[in-house]
């Protein structure tokens, strides 16, 4: 009988443990999580940010509940390179719409930061996933991003399709979806 009750103790010891190490290790990736959302933008913009992070499934959960009215998400493992980014509240609905294949909203300026640098992209194709002959993929460093702005300020960059990516260009050019892409180094 006394056998059974250590027994019985060290698997309730052994699952408390167990729940313990699993809390430590979820604690350590939302601190993962913040610390790569926090490289997209000026520490001065990051740290007052909600962290937002996409799960599986496709749903938004909120890793940092933020002070300020920027919110960054990490860098997406699934892509190839660094792509943590940061946005104020209108670029967020710009990337709200963009996700969700919907028209972005009009007159509503909005501002990205993607200081860690972006993943590489097609230049023509907002929901391309992979290079292709037509796609015209290119690779972008550091830059900031200004979406929702009218076709008169689009106008004023330039909007090859295969550009060059140290100066100010446009993204996606013709799209709903168009926006200034400007390299900060």
């Amino acid at each position: 009988m006394r056998s059974r009750y250590v027994l019985a103790s060290l698997l309730i010891l052994s699952a408390i443990g167990a729940y313990a190490a699993a809390t430590k290790a979820a604690k350590s990736s939302d601190a993962q999580l913040i610390a790569s959302a926090e490289k997209a933008a000026p520490a001065s913009v990051s740290k007052g940010a909600t962290i937002v992070n996409m799960e599986a499934g496709g749903t938004m959960r909120t890793v940092r509940k933020g002070t300020n009215s920027f919110t960054c998400m990490p860098d997406n493992p699934a892509t190839p390179g660094p792509d943590p980014m940061c946005m104020d509240a209108n670029a967020l609905a710009w990337a709200n719409a963009w996700m969700g294949h919907k028209t972005p909203p009009t007159g509503r300026v909005g501002f990205m930061y993607m200081l860690a640098g972006g993943t590489d992209a097609s230049n023509t194709d907002p929901y391309a996933t992979k290079p292709t002959a037509s796609n015209h993929w290119i690779k972008t460093g550091p830059h900031i991003m200004v979406v929702g702005g009218d076709a008169a300020f689009y106008d004023s960059y330039p909007k090859s399709a295969d550009p060059d990516t140290s100066v100010p260009y446009v993204m996606w050019a013709g799209t709903p979806y168009q926006h200034l892409m400007a390299p900060v180094k």
